[in-house]
C-alpha cells in the first residue's frame, strides 16, 4: 500500500464505529501536504423554504461509512494516487449570513494556497459563491457544471443579495465564470415568469432543463460538455434537489420530475478528463429524510467527484458484454 491516507476499512473497524469523518478518513487540521480536502460548511441561514442543511455535513459524513476505496464501475482508485483527508468544518457565523460568506472565502483562500482541491459538504447553496470567489483568485474564471432543479440566478430575494437563490448571479458579477463554458443541468419546476431561465441563456450559459433528460442516458450530453470545456479549469456544483424526490426527499425545495441517481452518476463520471479545481454537494436537509438515503446519495456523489479528479486514472470495469 502507498503512503497515501486510506479510509478505515469495514474489516478493521465495524461500519458503525470509528471516526466521524468523510469515509472515515484521517482528520486533518491543516491543508498542508494534501491533494484533496473534504470540507463541511454547516449552514442553512440562506435557505428560503425548509431549513436543516446545517445538519447536512454531519449526516453526509455519517452515511459515507459504507463507501469503499475502489470504484468498481470506473476502476478509479483515488486513494492510490491522491493524499486525501477530512479538513473539518468552516466556523461560520450562525447569526450573520453576510459575515459567513466572507468567512468562507477567507477559509478557502487558505486551503487553495496549499494547492488543494476542495470538495465541500453543504450546507445551503449560498456557499458556492464565496467558494468561487476564492477559486477565482487562485485559478481565474472557471467553467461550471451546475446540476440543480433551480437556476439560482436571482438578483435579490426579499431585497437581499445573499441567499441560496442568488449564488451564480453573484459569481457572474464577480467575474468568477467563463460564460461560454457554464452548464446548468436539471432545471425544472414552476417559475414567476416564462423568462425565468433566460437570464442565464443571455449570458451565453447552456441551460439543459430536466425534461430534456427524461428517459435517456446523459453520456452524450457529457461528451458535449467535455468538448466545450476543453482544458479550462472547472468547478462542479451539485444541488441534491436536482434529483427527483423519489431518490432524495431530504432537501428544502423539492421539485417533481427530477434526475435519477444513474443520471447523476453519468454526469459526474462524464467529467473525467476535465481540469476540476473544486466541487460541492449542497442542500442535503436530514430532517426531511429520517432514513438517511438523501445524505447517503450525497456521500456517494462526493466520492464520485473524488474519482474524476486530475491524477486519478480511469480503468472502466469489464462488464459482461451481453446485449439485453
Amino acid at each position: 500500500m502507498s503512503g497515501f491516507n486510506q479510509p478505515l476499512g469495514g474489516n478493521d473497524m465495524p461500519r458503525f464505529g470509528g471516526p466521524a469523518t468523510m469515509m472515515r478518513l484521517p482528520a486533518a487540521t491543516s491543508a498542508q501536504g494534501l491533494d484533496v480536502a473534504f470540507i463541511g460548511i454547516p449552514m442553512d441561514h440562506g435557505t428560503s423554504n425548509r431549513p436543516g442543511t446545517r445538519l447536512g455535513p454531519r449526516q453526509i459524513r455519517d452515511e459515507s461509512r459504507m463507501l469503499r476505496p475502489y470504484n468498481m464501475a470506473t476502476g478509479a482508485a483515488p486513494f492510490d494516487h491522491l493524499q486525501v483527508a477530512d479538513l473539518g468544518d468552516v466556523p461560520i457565523n450562525t447569526f450573520d449570513l453576510k459575515k459567513t460568506v466572507d468567512i468562507i472565502t477567507t477559509h478557502y483562500r487558505k486551503v487553495l494556497s496549499q494547492g488543494v482541491i476542495p470538495l465541500t459538504l453543504g450546507g445551503d447553496h449560498t456557499l458556492t459563491w464565496p467558494i468561487l470567489r476564492a477559486i477565482r483568485e487562485r485559478h481565474g474564471p472557471v467553467a461550471l457544471v451546475h446540476i440543480d432543479a433551480h437556476a439560482d440566478i436571482n438578483d435579490t430575494m426579499f431585497g437581499e443579495t445573499v441567499a441560496h437563490g442568488c449564488p451564480f448571479r453573484r459569481a457572474w458579477e464577480d467575474g468568477c465564470l467563463q460564460n461560454d463554458r457554464v452548464f446548468q443541468i436539471g432545471l425544472r419546476g414552476t417559475g414567476y415568469a416564462p423568462e425565468d431561465f433566460d437570464w442565464a441563456r443571455g449570458q451565453g450559459w447552456t441551460v439543459v432543463q430536466a425534461e430534456e433528460c427524461w428517459h435517456k442516458s446523459l453520456t452524450g450530453l457529457m461528451r458535449i460538455v467535455r468538448d466545450r470545456i476543453g482544458t479550462a479549469p472547472v468547478y462542479i456544483s451539485f444541488d441534491i434537489d436536482s434529483l427527483d424526490s423519489a431518490f432524495a426527499p431530504g432537501t428544502g425545495t423539492v421539485e417533481p420530475g427530477g434526475l435519477t441517481t444513474w443520471q447523476a452518476l453519468e454526469i459526474i463520471r462524464g467529467c473525467a478528463g476535465l481540469t476540476i479545481v473544486g466541487g460541492d454537494l449542497v442542500e442535503v436537509s436530514p430532517p426531511y429524510d429520517p432514513g438517511g438515503n438523501t445524505a447517503l446519495i450525497g456521500a456517494n456523489l462526493l466520492y464520485e467527484m473524488l474519482c474524476v479528479l486530475p491524477g486519478v486514472p480511469q480503468n472502466p470495469s469489464r462488464f459482461s458484454g451481453l446485449r439485453f
